[in-house]
């Protein structure tokens, strides 16, 4: 039973960054927008957000909420800032979709490599925030609660993002099916021809999937560097869990709410050989259950033929008014 326990508390931790991220990527892809390019994103504000807790450390001499208000700030940003760069190739340009995504993967890991070895000599060897900083990436303290059997666990044993993400995660499910806005971005991903006719501007939507779905994934990337690798910087922080994104994003079914359930199987599934080790089973092998069981759902959605667990049927395809 407490191996389940901690195995479930570390599989809501390692899944929250994947949340993010599958968020992000939930409202790009309901705008039309296919992005391949979240492993780069996440680089991106992996390294932004640790760079601006740092900076704000040597500006001020000490750490605390304000360094990690501006490595908020600074993670959202720069996320945002490759959800524009894909914007305005594919909605702007009308490029290759997955051609701009797989090259935005590529230029924001080379991007928050770079900065990462950039910052680390400017800080004289390595890039590591001080224990100020790391203490506000720490469990959240919520008294006596967390010291109730299992629910105190479960519920009660984490940092601020672990339910920061959660929240995000419900509100945009809600704005996708409770609002006009949401269900206008919706119509854009489905039809975009259609949309337009009815009056929505698909550029607008498109491109304010495209900046707010990337500033998700900066946060996620944010979450790695600052929770995950306690404030330093390391070259490989990400190691692929933008992918691990994009495939959740097929397991949750392009649904939000899902999303979290379906953090919390990807989270398991990748630390599960800490927790619940297979004599003679390859570590590499247990690496491979998150997608061997996105396959297993993609295969029971496709056979099932649900429109409503499908992908937007607009996604991956550019707009052009005139060809309408």
């Amino acid at each position: 039973m407490n191996t389940f326990i901690n195995l479930l508390n570390a599989a809501i931790l390692a899944g929250t960054p994947l949340l993010l991220a599958t968020t992000g990527e939930i409202l790009t892809e309901k705008s039309g927008s296919l992005n391949l390019g979240i492993e780069g994103m996440m680089y991106m504000g992996a390294i932004a957000g640790l760079a601006g807790a740092w900076y704000v450390e040597q500006w001020f001499g000490q750490g605390g909420i304000l360094a990690v208000l501006f490595a908020f700030i600074f993670a959202f940003v720069f996320g945002a800032l490759g959800g524009l760069i894909y914007a305005v190739l594919t909605v702007t340009l009308r490029a290759n979709q997955n051609v701009t995504g797989l090259t935005l993967a590529i230029f924001g890991t080379g991007f928050g490599k770079f900065f990462g070895e950039v910052l680390g000599h400017k800080a004289g060897g390595y890039v590591a925030v001080n224990e100020q900083t790391k203490a506000m990436y720490g469990r959240i303290n919520f008294g006596k609660l967390a010291d109730i059997p299992v629910l105190g666990t479960l519920l009660f044993k984490y940092n601020w993002l672990v339910y920061f993400a959660i929240v995000i995660a419900i509100l945009v499910g809600w704005f996708l099916t409770k609002t006009r806005r949401g269900l206008s971005l919706r119509a854009v991903g489905e039809s975009p021809a259609t949309a337009d006719s009815a009056g929505i501007n698909v550029t607008r939507y498109r491109y304010g999937a495209a900046l707010v779905g990337g500033g998700l994934v900066g946060l996620g990337g944010m979450y790695m560097s600052m929770v995950d690798q306690k404030g330093i910087w390391v070259h490989d922080c990400i190691s692929g869990y933008g992918w691990l994104a994009i495939a959740l994003v097929i397991f949750s079914t392009w649904n939000p709410i899902r999303a979290i359930l379906a953090s919390i199987i990807f989270g398991g599934l990748t630390v599960m050989y800490m927790y619940v080790p297979i004599k003679g089973l390859p570590i590499p092998i247990y690496r491979m259950f998150p997608y061997i069981a996105t396959i297993v759902v993609l295969i029971i959605t496709s056979a099932m033929q649900i429109k409503e667990h499908a992908q937007p049927a607009g996604t991956g395809l550019n707009y052009f008014r005139e060809e309408r």
